[in-house]
């Protein structure tokens, strides 16, 4: 197996720095776009020290907006998109009322705003309440999806149903030539013969070379009846993604005969089941 290449020190100490240099660069575009939000919000006609915070409600949002992108990025697609169309609105926003404010203080010496764009700035802060609120419902959804189905490991897993009995394996013994041939003395006909039947085995020895087969025989068997109780048969794939998914590795020809085998013990119960 081949092993990663250690990373000097040198790119070490230069990372530690790329990583200052860019929380210095964001605390520093902010606090300029900081400054002339403000003064768009005294423009707006917000009163006092509220246009203090008039700058946090948009750019503020666009740095939850970010972080959320990252927690849901396994999240469905239509989510991701949602919260992209939110922060790009307030990216866009941000960089409007910024030039704005540039272009109106080279026109005149004091800041005055049209009506339709004080209009517009006051829009900003119930819409970005509203954005909020509906980003913290899509967040706590996945997060709530992505819990529950961490908790549906665990039972997957327990070895509690007990393990099938171990092979016999019959070998049909040949019947003497004139066994075969010669009519039974009270019938006159043939004796038939029994075809033996294999038992379910808890051991299956995987096929030599490849990947070695790590799963516990318990862990495989209860995966495996977990899978069966849930969709009424075991398909392979899914045994296998399921152990792997559990941290342990599988043969293919090894999940296959447990998946032929605890589907054919669901067939026999519900065959029973109904007889009975």
């Amino acid at each position: 197996m081949r092993l990663p290449a250690l990373v000097s020190p040198a790119a070490m100490h230069g990372g530690r720095t790329i990583r200052v240099g860019i929380v210095l660069l964001a605390v520093f575009a902010f606090s300029l776009s900081y400054d002339a939000l403000r003064q768009m919000a005294v423009a707006a006609h917000i009163r006092g020290a509220l246009t203090y915070l008039f700058p946090l409600v948009i750019d503020g949002f666009i740095a939850i907006g970010v972080i959320a992108l990252l927690i849901l990025r396994t999240a469905p697609r239509s989510s991701r998109l949602y919260v992209w169309a939110l922060v790009g609105l307030a990216t866009l926003a941000s960089i409007w009322a910024n030039a704005l404010h540039a272009m109106r203080l080279n026109e005149q010496t004091r800041l005055h705003l049209n009506n339709a764009t004080v209009g517009a700035l006051s829009a900003i802060a119930p819409l970005a309440l509203a954005g909020a609120v509906h980003l913290y419902l899509v967040i706590n959804r996945h997060l709530t999806a992505v819990t529950n189905a961490a908790a549906e490991v665990p039972s997957a897993t327990s070895p509690a149903q007990p393990a099938p009995p171990k092979p016999s394996r019959q070998i049909r013994q040949e019947e003497p030539d004139g066994a075969n041939t010669a009519p039974s003395a009270k019938s006159g006909a043939p004796e038939p013969k029994t075809a033996t039947v294999m038992a379910p085995s808890t051991t299956v020895k995987p096929q030599q070379g490849g990947r070695r087969t790590t799963v516990p025989d318990d862990v495989l068997w209860a995966t495996a009846r977990a899978i069966g109780a849930r969709l009424g048969k075991v398909p392979r794939t899914t045994l296998e993604d399921e152990v792997r998914a559990q941290g342990h590795t599988i043969q293919k020809d090894v999940a296959k005969v447990v998946a032929k085998t605890v589907t054919a013990e669901l067939a026999a119960a519900n065959n029973t089941a109904t007889a009975a």
